[in-house]
């Protein structure tokens, strides 16, 4: 069962691929287990310097590979980067790693050994489910404590005896501290043979690796090790002949070294573009990675999770049967990954509210919520008063104008969310065909993003410039984030949520999701001249607000559209002015009714 518990202390199994993974899990089990930490699966991907954004593909088929194969037995996570000792050095840091282990065969292995400010394990071969004897070579290195606590510690867990080697070129100890060392061990139950040759060191570790005589192996690696080479001569060389599962130990470096190592390495590029790259890379996900849906139902019941899907509705007596039906089918009857679904409806004046309450599915019409508030008009407007309706712990939303309506469009949104704890919101984006007349346009949809929403954001907030789709309806997030952030309550309210979201909890806690194509009912060009004049608006109130300058103040709040009609053209003026919610938290009501809520014992 994952531990999301961000306080305690880990042990990191990474790998750059499920293959390399699979003899490290057998050994990080036990030694997680036996040290009380939390194991963690990491997987690299790395890419060259200038094609980190790339990698955003190859982090996907990894993602999908590790959780098929993990399922939910441990959290995990990708990463990108084109400098995997940096890399290393910054997750062993963030995850508070006090262990890492990863296959002794991998790329990683030498820049492991090199780099990491942690204690180190490379594994070759996988545990064995019997082990009666381990070799434990003592050669006097700074290493051998290590090796003796790691021995020591698959010794009590298979209730196997340890054999201790010392080659040596006489028959004296020439090394006081291993004589000293040999004295002291005596004493342990564990220790039940010591063995002193006078062979070389290599050839006399492999004359006992041999499965009839011993079945684990575990030595120390070198305490200079190159970038070339996984230790001095004799690991490598007993590493690569050893015919039973070899663990190789390193242990962490003293401060002074670790200090002193860090100002070796290049210095880090922090523009904005490769911070783009690298987020891009790691946090731009595909839903078919979540489509095993009965995975993420015990992923959400081990992290004790509630979950809410919001519909907003405004005349959509065509779509929203089919977008009610298929997501109770396949979320609610054949899967309860959701709590709730509740039509959140803006006044409809067609048979929208009428198809949904037939369906059994609650409506509640947003101008009545909170109407000490007051009631305004608009998308927003009923996402912020849906806050207060839904009940989860996430808080999922999508359009309901659907035409080709599919499951993907909840568990892709919701995947990442229950997969990744650390992510507060995720977005997602798709194709989005244009149609004209009887005839789709493959590519030809998000005009107002393309032309107005992106070149805004890579122009005054270029880190949400990775962003395929800033303006998408279909997203997903955190109650804890969402309560505190503000919501615009007009076609402003996604471009908005993305900046204050960014402001309060960072790039790295936002993510998107490959939704692949959405059709729906397009609007004319008249309402995207609007949406564009109102979303140019929102970005120009933050921008004053981070200068402490009142800009949107100074500007024209209406809007001339041109109609042409009767072969003549006329000027039509549209009053556009933004209009914002404080966070619901902020709300005394809210308040007092998320404190009821958690008063009350949940069922389950």
């Amino acid at each position: 069962m994952p531990n999301f518990n961000h306080a305690s202390l880990r042990l990191l199994a990474i790998a750059t691929n499920v293959q390399e993974l699979e003899s490290v899990l057998s050994f990080a089990r036990a030694l997680a287990n036996a040290r009380a930490l939390e194991l963690r699966v990491v997987g690299l991907v790395v890419t060259a310097p200038d094609a980190v954004s790339a990698g955003a593909r190859a982090a996907q088929t990894l993602r999908q590979q590790l959780g098929a194969r993990l399922a939910t037995e441990f959290a995990f996570q990708v990463r990108v980067t084109a400098d995997a000792a940096r890399e290393i050095r910054q997750l062993a840091k963030q995850e508070r790693a006090e262990l890492i282990l990863a296959n002794a065969a991998s790329a990683l292995a030498p820049i492991l050994l090199d780099t990491a400010p942690c204690d180190v394990i490379l594994t070759k071969g996988a545990l064995p489910a019997r082990v009666e004897h381990i070799l434990l070579p003592i050669r006097g290195g700074p290493y051998a404590a290590l090796a003796l606590e790691t021995a020591l510690t698959f010794a009590k867990a298979q209730a196997a005896g340890i054999t201790l080697l010392h080659a040596t070129p006489s028959a004296r100890f020439r090394n006081q501290t291993v004589r000293a060392l040999f004295q002291q061990l005596r004493a342990l139950p564990e220790i039940t043979r010591w063995i002193r040759s006078q062979d070389d060191a290599a050839r006399a570790i492999l004359a006992q690796a041999k499965p009839r005589t011993h079945q684990l192996l575990v030595i120390g690696a070198s305490p200079r090790p190159s970038r070339s080479k996984i230790g001095a001569a004799v690991t490598p060389n007993v590493l690569e002949q050893s015919k039973i599962p070899t663990l190789v130990v390193k242990t962490a470096p003293a401060l002074l070294a670790d200090a002193a190592s860090e100002t070796e390495l290049a210095p880090v590029d922090y523009t904005i573009s490769v911070i783009v790259d690298k987020w891009f890379a790691e946090n731009t996900f595909h839903a078919h990675e979540f489509e095993d849906i009965a995975q993420l139902v015990k992923l959400k019941a081990r992290q004790g999770l509630t979950i809410s899907l919001g519909l907003p509705t405004l005349n959509e007596e065509k779509t929203i049967g089919n977008v009610i039906k298929t997501m109770r089918r396949r979320f609610v009857e054949d899967y309860p990954l959701l709590d709730e679904i509740v039509v959140i409806d803006s006044a409809s004046t067609d048979r929208t509210v009428e198809i949904a309450t037939e369906l059994g599915v609650p409506v509640v019409k947003h101008p009545e919520v909170l109407t000490q508030y007051g009631a305004r008009v608009g998308k927003g407007e009923a996402l912020w008063n849906s806050l207060y309706i839904l009940q989860g712990d996430l808080i999922a939303w999508i359009d309901t104008d659907i035409v080709n309506i599919h499951p993907r469009f909840v568990y892709g949104i919701l995947g990442p969310l229950i997969r990744e704890p650390r992510l507060m919101y995720v977005k997602g984006f798709y194709q989005r065909p244009l149609r004209l007349g009887k005839k789709l346009q493959a590519r030809g949809g998000g005009r107002v993003t393309e032309l107005v929403a992106r070149p805004l954001l890579n122009l005054f907030y270029p880190e949400l410039s990775g962003f395929v789709q800033p303006l998408a309806g279909e997203y997903a997030g955190r109650r804890v984030a969402l309560e505190q952030t503000p919501f615009f309550v007009g076609y402003g309210v996604e471009i908005g949520l993305l900046i204050d979201l960014l402001a309060r909890f960072g790039l790295q806690a936002l993510g998107q999701v490959d939704l692949e194509e959405r059709v729906h009912r397009n609007q004319s060009l008249h309402a995207l001249s609007k949406m564009a004049f109102e979303i140019i608006q929102v970005v120009m109130e933050r921008i004053g607000q981070a200068r402490d300058v009142e800009l949107v103040e100074q500007f024209n709040r209406s809007m001339k559209l041109i109609r042409y009609e009767n072969a003549d053209f006329d000027l039509q003026v549209a009053d556009i002015q933004i209009r914002e919610r404080p966070p619901m938290i902020t709300i005394p009501e809210y308040r007092a009714l998320r404190r009821s809520l958690d008063e009350t014992p949940r069922v389950g």
